[in-house]
C-alpha cells in the first residue's frame, strides 16, 4: 500500500512537472510571438561592427541618442536627426540649438548616471577623444555604444554615411554624402594645375603645436591645395621654431575665433623672438578658418572651401563667383587662457 502512494504521488509530481514545463513552453513562445494578442512585438536589433572592431547589437528603431564627442552631435544635426537627440557633452556647442540638449558632463568622464536616466538606444563615442573605460562602462550597464574613427576627409564622410544607416535613414545619409563629394570634386576641379601653398597649421604658438601628416587635419589641408611643412607621424607635434624659420612656410593657418581678435594676435607674433623670422609673419600672410576643421563632421568641408578660397584666389575668381577679397562668413571659436599670452590659440574638443 505504501508503495503503492509512493509511485503515485511520484506519477502525479511528473506529470505536474511537464505540464509546467509545457506551459512555461508555451508562454516563453506566446512571448516571442509578435502576433499574439496581448504582447509587445519582439525587440529587433542590428548588429554592427564599430570601428573599435567590436561587434554592437543595437536595438532597432533608434530613438533615443546621446552623443559623447561635439563632432558626432553636429553629425546628427548634418543628418537631420536632432530631435532623436536627448543628450550630448559640455563641449557639443554647434549647432546653436545643440547647446539646449541635456548636458551629460565633459568628453573624457562623461556622467554614467545621468546617460543611464537619459534611456538611450545608442552612445556615440569616438575612439581620438572618449576613453575605451567609458565604452567598458556602458558595457556593463547593458547601454549599446557605437565607435567612429576617422583619419581622413574622405573616411568622414563613409563614417557619416555608416553612422545615417545605423540609424535607419540611409538617403539621408547618402544624399549628404553626395553633396559633399560633388563639393570636394569641384575644389580639385578649381585647383587642378595650381601648386598647393606650403604652410603651417598653427594649433598653438608657445609652445608652437602643429598637426601631423596622417590626421584629418592634415588630409583637409591638402583639399584645400595646402601642402604643410610638418612631416611628423605624431597627431599633435611641438615644432621646433628655429626649424619653421629655416622652412619658411608660405602661410600660417589658424583655426580660431573672431577673426578681428585672431588678427590682431597675429600682428603682435611679429614683435616676438623667432616669429620674426618668418617671411609670413612680415608679410601677413595668414589665413583664418572656422574651427570646423577641428572636428571630424561634414562641416569639415565647409572650412576646406574657406582655406582654399584664402589661398588660392586666383581659383575663385570668375564672373559669378565673389570677389577673392571677400571672405564667406564663418563661425569662429576662442579660449583665452588667462595664465597664457593673449596670442595662443587652442585646438577645440572634438
Amino acid at each position: 500500500m505504501r508503495t503503492r502512494f509512493i509511485l503515485g504521488a511520484a506519477y502525479a509530481a511528473l506529470v505536474s512537472a511537464c505540464c509546467i514545463g509545457l506551459c512555461g513552453s508555451a508562454v516563453r513562445a506566446q512571448a516571442d510571438t509578435p502576433e499574439t494578442h496581448g504582447t509587445s512585438p519582439k525587440a529587433t536589433y542590428k548588429e554592427v561592427v564599430d570601428d573599435y572592431g567590436r561587434a554592437v547589437r543595437i536595438p532597432q528603431p533608434v530613438q533615443r541618442i546621446v552623443s559623447l564627442a561635439p563632432s558626432l552631435t553636429e553629425t546628427i544635426y548634418a543628418l537631420g536627426l536632432q530631435d532623436r537627440l536627448v543628450g550630448d557633452t559640455d563641449y557639443c556647442d554647434y549647432p546653436a540649438d545643440a547647446q539646449k540638449k541635456t548636458k551629460v558632463g565633459g568628453t573624457i568622464n562623461p556622467n554614467l548616471e545621468q546617460i543611464v536616466a537619459l534611456r538611450p538606444d545608442l552612445v556615440l563615442v569616438t575612439k581620438n577623444l572618449n576613453h575605451i573605460e567609458t565604452v567598458q562602462a556602458l558595457d556593463n550597464l547593458g547601454l549599446a555604444s557605437y565607435a567612429t574613427d576617422t583619419h581622413t576627409v574622405q573616411g568622414i564622410i563613409s563614417s557619416t554615411e555608416r553612422l545615417a544607416d545605423i540609424l535607419g535613414v540611409s538617403e539621408a545619409g547618402a544624399s549628404l554624402g553626395a553633396d559633399l563629394e560633388h563639393r570636394l570634386a569641384d575644389l580639385q576641379q578649381r585647383l587642378s594645375g595650381i601648386p598647393p601653398r606650403r604652410v603651417l597649421f598653427v594649433v598653438w604658438s608657445d609652445p608652437l603645436i602643429s598637426v601631423g601628416k596622417d590626421t584629418f587635419i592634415g588630409d583637409a589641408l591638402r583639399w584645400a591645395g595646402a601642402s604643410s611643412i610638418v612631416e611628423s607621424a605624431q597627431d599633435w607635434p611641438q615644432m621646433n621654431l628655429e626649424e619653421v624659420v629655416r622652412l619658411q612656410p608660405e602661410f600660417l593657418v589658424f583655426a580660431a575665433a573672431h577673426g578681428d581678435s585672431v588678427e590682431a594676435s597675429f600682428d603682435s607674433l611679429a614683435e616676438r623672438p623667432g616669429w620674426r623670422g618668418l617671411d609670413a609673419v612680415r608679410q601677413r600672410h595668414f589665413a583664418i578658418i572656422s574651427d570646423a576643421v577641428n572636428r571630424p563632421a561634414p562641416r569639415i568641408v565647409s572650412a576646406i572651401e574657406e582655406l582654399a578660397r584664402q589661398l588660392h584666389p586666383e581659383a575663385f575668381s570668375g564672373p559669378s563667383e565673389e570677389p577673392a577679397d571677400k571672405k564667406p562668413p564663418v563661425s569662429f571659436s576662442r579660449h583665452h587662457n588667462e595664465n597664457r599670452d593673449a596670442t595662443e590659440i587652442c585646438l577645440c574638443v572634438r
